[in-house]
């Protein structure tokens, strides 16, 4: 018997997760735009990662299909992969040197009707590394 409850309380689960999943397909946004004005950087130097100025940052996404992990940067300009977690989106974007940017979208905060987000850019320039971390919000279409 405690087996049977064990197994129905799997199948309720999945299929809460399924129906969860359902819904979030349906939300999921086509594009977005996404602002961060918010964030802090490091630059690699003389042995260690120093403090440097971050500056507001936008990222555009088009052409979203979380079910094919694919987006677009627009006019064309690249592929991005996309990642479904359970509440949010990952995008992945690998630029032309290999470096990578990494936004996530979480779902609507619905009292604000924007999607709170988070950048991160892992990049260098003349083989000196430098990493930044943003926060802030994407507004989907």
């Amino acid at each position: 018997m405690a087996g049977i409850n064990i197994a129905l309380r799997y199948i309720l689960a999945a299929g809460l997760i399924m129906t969860a999943s359902a819904a979030a397909r349906a939300d999921d946004p086509k594009s977005l735009t996404c602002t961060f004005k918010t964030g802090s950087a490091r630059a690699f130097e003389k042995g260690k990662f120093k403090p440097v100025k971050a500056s507001p940052v936008t990222v555009a996404l088009t052409e979203i299909d979380a079910d094919k992990q694919s987006a677009m940067l627009p006019g064309g300009k690249g592929n991005v992969r996309v990642v479904r977690a359970v509440n949010a989106l990952h995008f992945i974007e690998i630029v032309g040197e290999g470096f990578m940017n990494l936004t996530t979208v979480y779902d609507k905060d619905k009292p604000n009707g924007l999607h709170p987000a988070v950048h991160s850019r892992h990049f260098g320039i003349l083989g000196q590394p430098i990493v930044s971390h943003y926060q802030g919000f994407c507004e989907g279409k």
